[in-house]
């Protein structure tokens, strides 16, 4: 999947279109080191095709590559940051 990372001055989204859909999970950065995954977005037509967890997997990469840190306050992103102990070195 080709997830487009868009950034604004204070937060930004992961984006992908798969299928003619548009899926999202947004964040907001609260300071360099620091965001917080607020919403994700998964249209009816791309449930259970995994798309999700590769926005929460990339928010994740993103987070170890930039060094920062993740607050998960969005339902999906926190009950996978709980389905994956691994994540934890990001994830607050």
């Amino acid at each position: 999947m080709d997830i487009r990372n868009e950034e604004g001055a204070s937060g930004g989204r992961y984006a992908v279109d798969v299928e003619g859909h548009e899926a999202e999970m947004t964040y907001s950065r609260t300071s360099p080191k620091l965001i917080i995954i607020d919403h994700t977005a998964v249209p009816d037509a791309l449930r259970g095709k995994g798309v999700g967890q590769a926005l929460a997997l990339r928010a994740v990469e993103a987070a170890r590559a930039g060094g920062w840190k993740i607050i998960p306050l969005c339902p999906f992103f926190k009950a996978q940051a709980q389905r994956h102990p691994e994540w934890q070195d990001v994830v607050n």
